[in-house]
């Protein structure tokens, strides 16, 4: 089937090879009315504007490369989301791609969004080491880096102040009077994780709790991995009376765990998760957590990003946004066991 061009469509139109670019690109140089009819007959004759020719000529694609590290990942996913809707109502597309936390893989996907030309791109990095292995590369495409606080890298970076947020979350377990608050899940392996855990201890040293870890031993979290170490620590004496979660995926997997022995939240245990999930809110869950305002990361990361390639000369900006507690039922007032 031959395809049509877009001669093909001057000549049903009846117009000149230019006017139809005109109404295409939404050219003020042509009539409403005739942009109408040719947009049309557009539609008529099924044709498909080629893009790659447009963006020689316009010296953009209009396209954004999204860099996820798992979009199993239920606040990846969910982010993903919001940073498509923002991507579309600025006129881009986004090409998406998983790094499946690998920096080799996140390197060549890189080399990729390069290779087809896009515009610039988003990137949730794979770990602490993603950015020395990124660091050639980014001076050939704007790059935003969202999700991990890189400190003082010299590179555009929007994240959530994940040091307050979980301070955030021990101010309010402490007012519920526990005392004996377990951090689940700290992972030593990403900077979000290390200013979670950080955040937690520096807020035990202020109220004079002793620290209590259960450490994340995988590569990432989950609901799987937060049931598998949760199991393990319940088959344990308890010596705590909440657990604070680095993620409410691993505050799921707890739930999970805790059901299975007859372990009641809250009224056994209070839970608090990080994040704010979208099924952190279903009924039988309703997990107190710490949210990151995912529409306002995607909304901030893509601003910086175009910020970025319509100027050119822009610096790096360093955007941290305030995380806020999200009060549900998993948590209660510590009561004494008996």
């Amino acid at each position: 089937m031959k395809n049509v061009t877009i001669k093909d469509v001057a000549k049903a139109a009846g117009v000149s090879y230019s006017t139809v670019s005109r109404a295409l690109t939404g050219s003020p140089e042509i009539s409403q009315e005739t942009r109408e009819r040719i947009l049309q007959i557009c539609k008529d004759m099924n044709y498909t504007a080629n893009t790659v020719a447009r963006s020689m000529v316009m010296k953009s694609t209009k396209l954004l490369g999204l860099i996820l590290t798992s979009v199993n990942n239920p606040f990846m996913a969910e982010l993903a989301y919001h940073i498509d809707r923002q991507v579309r109502a600025r006129g881009y597309n986004i090409i998406l791609c998983n790094s499946s936390r690998d920096p080799e893989q996140e390197r060549e996907l890189f080399e990729l969004m390069i290779g087809r030309q896009v515009d610039g791109v988003l990137l949730i990095p794979s770990g602490m080491e993603s950015y020395n292995k990124l660091s050639p590369y980014l001076s050939r495409i704007p790059t935003v880096f969202i999700g991990e606080n890189l400190r003082e890298v010299p590179e555009s970076y929007v994240s959530v102040d994940n040091f307050r947020g979980a301070q955030m979350g021990m101010e309010y377990l402490y007012k519920l009077g526990h005392r004996d608050i377990l951090y689940f899940g700290r992972r030593r392996a990403s900077t979000t994780h290390q200013l979670r855990a950080e955040g937690y201890a520096a807020a035990c040293e202020r109220f004079g709790l002793t620290p209590r870890y259960c450490n994340n031993t995988f590569s990432s979290s989950s609901i799987k991995y937060g049931y598998q170490l949760a199991k393990q620590l319940f088959s344990q004496e308890r010596r705590f009376s909440a657990i604070f979660a680095a993620t409410d995926t691993n505050a799921l997997g707890i739930m999970q765990a805790a059901e299975e022995i007859g372990l009641r939240i809250p009224e056994d245990l209070s839970l608090l998760g990080f994040d704010n999930i979208r099924d952190s809110g279903l009924p039988r869950i309703e997990l107190t957590t710490i949210e990151q305002p995912k529409k306002m990361l995607a909304s901030v990361a893509v601003d910086t990003l175009l910020d970025k390639i319509q100027n050119e000369q822009a610096g790096y900006s360093h955007r941290i946004l305030s995380p806020t507690l999200v009060e549900r039922s998993s948590c209660a007032p510590y009561r004494k066991r008996l």
